[in-house]
């Protein structure tokens, strides 16, 4: 049987060729390239609400996850017409707010989406995320670190929600009302931060570089800041499990599950039956914590 190495689709009215659909991005989990455009169809209204509006960043494996591969900021040349372009700083990032986009770039193999914390034509953050990241490849103590967190900010009146990365780390993902800038938001994880290594020392750290680390559970206040990206809701991952960022309750944060567990298999039952999890909490206002601060 011979192997069909290119095909078209109609989205939206658009045309898009597609290439090499048979080729396997994710091979142990069994994905090949039109699988991965299917499923990304179907995770485009919770992706988009969150690349939608933003520079994006993208990383592509033209060969597959476990091969070579590079960031992409600048869009590349030629762009078909209902690419939306956001230039920034001299760079041409894309504006992924469409079905058509979204399975362009996942044509392009592009496994990967990396939006901005701002919105395009704005320099206040859209949200506030802080990340936890693992020095050790292999982190069981990951979820009761998100966990801790989570307390912390519930004991400050914020509410949160824990999304895996999609990686080893997981984030806390706290939308908030408008008018916060990234350096407030910064002094609040800074006060969280350093008052988590007081009580657990053993556990988390804010040491920058990893070597001097050991193995502890890196709390990043610093990633979330103008210009600055980090891996969007529902976004894949090149990792072997097909892995996606994925928000989770906090009761299944406390069961410690894997974050293995959330992927390209099982992200679109979970999506049907809990829904958009962030949708469900409200924006936050930091004013009370703020005052404290000063």
């Amino acid at each position: 049987m011979a192997v069909t190495s290119k095909g078209t689709l109609l989205v939206e009215g658009h045309e898009l060729t597609i290439t090499n659909p048979n080729k396997l991005l994710w091979p142990e989990a069994g994905i090949t390239k039109a699988d991965y455009l299917s499923k990304l169809s179907e995770l485009s209204p919770y992706l988009l609400r969150y690349c939608r509006n933003r520079h994006l960043t993208t990383i592509r494996f033209p060969n597959g996850y476990d091969q070579k591969s590079f960031y992409q900021k600048n869009a590349p040349d030629p762009v078909p017409a209902f690419v939306k372009l956001a230039p920034l700083d001299g760079i041409n990032y894309i504006n992924l707010d469409s079905l058509p986009t979204l399975l362009w770039l996942g044509n392009l193999a592009c496994l990967e989406f990396h939006p901005s914390f701002h919105r395009i034509g704005d320099t206040l953050p859209a949200e506030w995320v802080i990340d936890i990241d693992p020095t050790l490849e292999e982190e069981p103590r990951i979820m009761e670190a998100a966990h801790i967190i989570g307390e912390v900010l519930d004991s400050l009146h914020i509410q949160s929600i824990a999304k895996t990365s999609g990686a080893t780390g997981v984030q806390i993902y706290i939308p908030i009302q408008p008018g916060y800038t990234f350096e407030q938001l910064r002094k609040i994880g800074y006060f969280i931060a350093s008052y988590v290594v007081k009580i657990y020392p053993n556990l988390f750290t804010i040491e920058r570089f990893k070597k001097n680390r050991g193995d502890k559970i890196y709390i990043d206040y610093l990633q979330h800041w103008y210009g600055k990206t980090l891996s969007a809701p529902y976004t894949p991952r090149a990792k072997k499990d097909a892995s996606v960022s994925t928000p989770l309750l906090w009761k299944e944060v406390e069961l410690r599950p894997s974050p293995r567990e959330f992927n390209l298999h099982t992200v679109l039952d979970r999506l049907r039956k809990y829904g958009d999890l962030i949708e469900g909490v409200p924006l936050q206002n930091l004013d009370a914590i703020l005052t404290r601060l000063h």
